[in-house]
C-alpha cells in the first residue's frame, strides 16, 4: 500500500519561502515513477505545479518557474518542493502525487495521492 505524507506547509508573508516534503512508503522507488506536486485553491480546479521523474528530469508550471524547485532524495524516498518568492496567489492546498508513467503535470496521469498540506501567503 503506497502512502504519501506531505509536511512543511504553513503561513508566510509574500516574498517568503517554504519547503514542502513528501515522504513515500509502501513500495520501491520504481513504483513511484514520476512524482509531482499539485495545488488546489478554494473554488478552483487542481493544477499541476511541478514534477520529477526517475532520472531527475523536471517540469514546472509557467506560474512557478524560477521560484519553485522540485527535488527528491531516492535513499530517503522523499520529495521536496522549495518555494521562494511566494505570492498570495500561491495560497492553496498542496498535494504530493506519484505513479505517473511520464514526466507530466497532468493530475490524471498520477496514481497515488497524499492528503495535502496547506500553504497560505499573506500580502
Amino acid at each position: 500500500q503506497v502512502q504519501l505524507v506531505e509536511s512543511g506547509g504553513g503561513s508566510v508573508q509574500a516574498g517568503g519561502s517554504l519547503r514542502l516534503s513528501c515522504a513515500a512508503s509502501g513500495a520501491t522507488y520504481r513504483t513511484y515513477l514520476t512524482m509531482g506536486w499539485f495545488r488546489q485553491a478554494p473554488g478552483k480546479e487542481r493544477e499541476g505545479v511541478a514534477a520529477i521523474n526517475s532520472v531527475g528530469s523536471t517540469r514546472y508550471a509557467d506560474s512557478v518557474k524560477g521560484r519553485f524547485t522540485i527535488s527528491k532524495d531516492v535513499v530517503e524516498n522523499t520529495m521536496y518542493l522549495q518555494m521562494n518568492s511566494l505570492k498570495p496567489e500561491d495560497t492553496a492546498m498542496y498535494f504530493c502525487a506519484a505513479g505517473s508513467p511520464a514526466l507530466s503535470v497532468q493530475d490524471s496521469a498520477f496514481r497515488y495521492w497524499g492528503q495535502g498540506t496547506q500553504v497560505t501567503v499573506s500580502s
